[in-house]
């Protein structure tokens, strides 16, 4: 269980940097759009996402082979680790930066 925790928050310090040094875009409609386009590396999804929306975006990951990662926190959560003040339900990578994020897809 410990080792969950700090997966946790390895992820959470990658999305931080992510954010910070590379390109990310909030928002379902945007994500969808990218990974149809090819332009998305990843999508990070909330654990409490509305659960038609997490269907479409997995639907769509694996129609476009993007990675999809679900964050254990809340939307709320998610908002705050990105640095946002509003919560994010889901965030799209199209440029990981200098994190090391594409090492938590599985």
């Amino acid at each position: 269980m410990a080792k969950k925790k700090a997966d946790a928050a390895g992820l959470a310090k990658a999305i931080r940097q992510c954010v910070d040094s590379g390109k990310v875009i909030f928002g379902s409609r945007f994500g969808i759009k990218a990974s149809l386009l090819g332009k998305a590396k990843l999508i990070v999804v909330a654990q409490n996402c509305p659960q038609h929306l997490a269907q479409d975006i997995q639907k769509f990951c694996k129609l476009s082979s993007v990675p999809l990662i679900v964050f254990s926190g809340s939307s709320v959560e998610l908002g705050t680790v990105a640095g946002r003040p509003h919560p994010v339900a889901v965030l799209t990578v199209l440029d990981p930066g200098t994190s090391g994020i594409m090492g938590f897809v599985a």
